[in-house]
């Protein structure tokens, strides 16, 4: 990876996430006429700095070890240099920055310096924009990472560790932000929150993750946004659709900001489906980062994202084959009517940075969040099962000859939602000697209004069929049924529901040494309290403290290792969604999931065919109570707004990560899960997003003779899930597996202008760079399922499972570039 991408803000952000053994270099940063030059950017690794108005600076780096600190400036060229001090020596360099001559050419960096003490997993930009898929953004690399599960590839929603889409945290430059509600399928979600062209910097933590991190029971990702130092422009053309990004700075270097533009058309994935029809999946937004510099001590940054995904669907029909070659089975489908979904978002974010002192930062956030959806469809689905001709020559092979079952389905729905969701946040860190104390008060206020009307009928062979748990069936079609003729599923509610919530956080981090080893301490706890009201909802509160602890030991040892522990009580607050049960109806009462968190994880760093690696392993145990249970259909989840069951997961993570190509980044990593979920008390059970097995590869690779030729393979395998059963079903009597997933994603690009070379074409100098690829997603064309439709056979009274599958093998050709 190259340095560009790798400029830390820790000293900010994230101020003990990298640490080891340090040296200092300190000196004033001078012109060619040897006057001082302020505001010059100063950065190693993951630590940076910036020259005061007489061009002094100081700055610590990695010991023992070949390290390259960068100075730049938006009127200077850059200057590189390596340093490779003891333990604790210090050394003045005075750099003498020109105009026009960049004094050392870019080094590139062979791997990631961070020796991570808290547990975090850092993922370089370049990779999001590099490893495109079929939902691309940084999901579509977390879902290659041990210990995190996506099944979906039109999906942005992952599970991790045993837990919920609903249970992770994204923070956006230390602004927490928010998904849509009502999306039910992945086809439907449009783009990732997060606009890769935006990246600077990527962290993920999937359990065990410090007191300043917010409420939820999974894991964090946590972003920063680039403040730009230089103009730029890039943009990015496939089938798929396109984006562009520009970055500018004043030129008094007080404001900067970037900016980027997304629109995305899934039309090309979504005809490739069994469902045949017309589709018109169009998402787009627009978000931007702007700082704006008072003085050398505060600044304001603001963070602004306008989203809106439409989603229009007229379904013509379908056909799935399933069963066996012995006794094929074809179910085909005729639809009419049509969906029509709308998901609007507004998002604005306002952060004040006061920097007192060297010592003490003190932040003050305020964010609103807007969401306007609409779910809205009626569509009338018409159906045939029946025995297939599976005589190889034969004229009619493959067709429907005999009829086991016919029937229809009705499902209709008017769900409208408006949410807003406002946001105030003081925050501070000071640091005294190697203690490092933070801070924060927050106030939230959600106000929700929610209308949720749907129902669906189904007819089988002329026989209506009533609610499935409904006492009043009979022996149908041989005894007619006399009630009243009911909606299979019914649920209408209006709901307007109001949520204060007062959190706060404090802790405490110390870097010491015990004997010889460095050793790394992290305490804090958070307390949360929010009330629940509304029109008909009777007010409730309640109050949670979250107690969590970090400890990491670097051994004196000629091996590089580090070993941590790290664990707490994390609770998880309900969000409106796990307030409303199946019905529609708001439960107030509804208590904070809990979880006692235990993370044991070793990294050992080592040299292998001479280029570095890193083997990351982690250990967990998690132990829920006061569960709230759901369902999970597509990525729909389903509440039923109790705290009625415990669970428990337990796992392991490996991910072996390194150079196995020289100057490119790839991995292998692997998981075990299991987790499971006690329901009143009737007995342990697979949770719904008990994933067992997990493999994850990313590789890339070049052409040797051919450098600018690139490939890079995206590669996951993971068992079944929970979830072949149907939404209304009893979990204690369905407990099918949907089948594995296996999907790997490949792609080829070309360099056509390589940023490190010159050329003699004048149209190739317009460009920085300049890079044709295609891509193959499904490059194996597997058919992995999301759900399963259940259709039954009116004569033996047997349901079939018939798979919904997700995209096939589909091609896409990509053209990017920069200014």
């Amino acid at each position: 990876m190259k340095l560009d991408f790798i400029y830390r803000f820790a000293f900010i952000l994230l101020p003990i996430l990298s640490w080891s053994q340090t040296a200092t270099i300190r000196g004033v940063v001078l012109d060619d006429r040897n006057i001082p030059i302020d505001n010059v950017n100063i950065t190693s690794n993951e630590v940076g700095t910036i020259s005061n108005t007489n061009g002094f600076y100081e700055l610590k780096i990695a010991a023992n070890t070949e390290v390259t600190v960068t100075f730049t400036h938006i009127l200077y060229k850059r200057v590189l240099v390596k340093f490779n001090l003891k333990n604790g020596q210090a050394v003045e360099f005075n750099p003498v920055m020109d105009l026009n001559i960049e004094q050392i050419a870019t080094i590139v960096i062979n791997s990631n310096q961070r020796q991570s003490v808290n547990g975090v997993t850092t993922i370089a930009p370049e990779l999001l924009r590099t490893i495109k898929g079929a939902q691309p953004g940084v999901e579509n690399i977390l879902k290659t990472l041990p210990g995190v599960n996506i099944s979906n590839e039109l999906s942005t929603q992952y599970s991790v560790r045993g837990g919920n889409f609903d249970e992770n945290l994204v923070y956006v430059n230390e602004i927490e932000v928010y998904r849509p509600f009502l999306v039910r399928s992945g086809q439907q979600e449009g783009l990732s929150f997060v606009n890769t062209d935006l990246v600077q910097n990527v962290d993920f933590s999937a359990g065990g993750f410090q007191a300043k991190y917010g409420d939820k029971l999974s894991s964090v990702l946590d972003i920063t946004y680039k403040n730009p130092i230089k103009f730029g422009m890039k943009a990015d053309v496939s089938l798929l659709g396109g984006s562009i990004s520009a970055e500018a700075v004043s030129k008094d270097s007080k404001l900067s900001g970037i900016m980027g533009l997304r629109y995305r058309d899934n039309s090309l994935i979504l005809n490739s489906l069994e469902t045949e029809g017309n589709v018109k999946p169009v998402f787009a937004d627009a978000q931007t980062y702007l700082t704006y510099k008072f003085t050398d001590k505060f600044q304001v940054n603001f963070l602004g994202n306008i989203s809106s995904n439409k989603y229009t669907f007229q379904p013509q029909n379908r056909q799935t084959n399933f069963g066996t070659i012995d006794n094929p089975i074809a179910l085909l489908v005729f639809y009419e009517g049509q969906e029509k979904d709308a998901y609007h978002t507004y998002f604005g974010a306002f952060k004040a940075n006061y920097f007192a002192n060297d010592n003490l930062t003190l932040k003050l956030i305020a964010s609103t969040y807007h969401t306007i959806e609409e779910e809205h469809f009626d569509i009338l689905a018409q159906y045939r099962l029946g025995e297939v001709n599976g005589t190889i020559g034969d004229e009619n092979f493959g067709e429907v000859e005999f009829s086991e079952g016919v029937g229809a389905q009705l499902t209709h729905a008017r769900n409208d939602l408006d949410a807003l969701i406002t946001t105030v946040e003081h925050k501070g860190d000071y640091k005294i000697d190697t203690n490092i104390f933070e801070w924060s008060i927050k106030y939230t206020n959600e106000d929700i209004r929610d209308r949720l009307v749907e129902w669906e009928v189904i007819d089988s062979a002329g026989f209506s069929i009533n609610p499935p748990k409904s006492n009043s069936l009979k022996d149908q079609p041989y005894q007619p049924y006399e009630g009243p003729l009911v909606a299979f599923q019914n649920v209408r509610a209006t709901n307007s529901a109001q949520i204060q919530r007062f959190q706060a956080y404090a802790q405490w981090s110390k870097r010491s040494v015990l004997g010889s080893n460095d050793v790394f301490y992290n305490f804090g706890v958070r307390t949360h309290h929010w009330t629940v009201n509304g029109d008909r909802i009777e007010s409730h509160s309640q109050t949670v403290f979250s107690p969590r602890a970090q400890f990491a030991v670097k051994p004196d040892w000629d091996k590089d290792m580090i070993f941590r522990i790290a664990g707490g009580l994390y609770y998880q607050p309900p969000f409106y969604r796990e307030l409303r049960d199946s019905s529609g109806t708001v439960q107030p009462s509804v208590k904070a999931q809990k979880s006692i968190h235990l993370v044991l994880g070793n990294e050992y760093s080592f040299k292998m065919w001479d280029r570095p690696f890193k083997l990351v392993s982690e250990t967990y145990y998690k132990h829920l109570t006061d569960v709230n249970p759901y369902t999970l259909e597509n990525v729909r989840i389903r509440y039923r707004a109790n705290n009625k069951a415990k669970a428990y997961a337990y796992g392991l993570d490996l991910r072996l990560n390194g150079e196995f190509v020289p100057g490119t980044e790839s991995w292998f990593s692997f998981g075990y899960l299991k987790t499971e979920e006690n329901i009143e008390e009737r007995g342990y059970i697979a949770r719904p997003t008990d994933q067992r097995l997990k493999f994850g590869v990313l590789f890339q690779d070049y052409v040797p003779n051919i450098p600018e030729l690139k490939v890079y393979l995206n590669l996951v395998y993971n068992t079944g899930v929970p979830g072949g059963s149907p939404s209304y079903a009893d979990p204690y009597d369905y407990q099918n597996r949907l089948r594995d997933y296996k999907r790997a994603d490949v792609g080829f690009s070309y360099a056509i202008v390589d940023r490190d070379k010159a050329y003699n074409a004048n149209w190739k100098n317009a460009f920085k760079e300049l890079t044709i690829g295609v891509e193959v997603f499904n490059m194996f064309n597997v058919q992995n399922s999301i759900t399963n439709t259940w259709v039954r056979d009116v004569y033996s009274k047997r349901q079939y499972a018939i798979p919904n599958y997700l995209s096939p093998r589909v091609f896409n050709v990509r053209l990017s570039m920069k200014f």
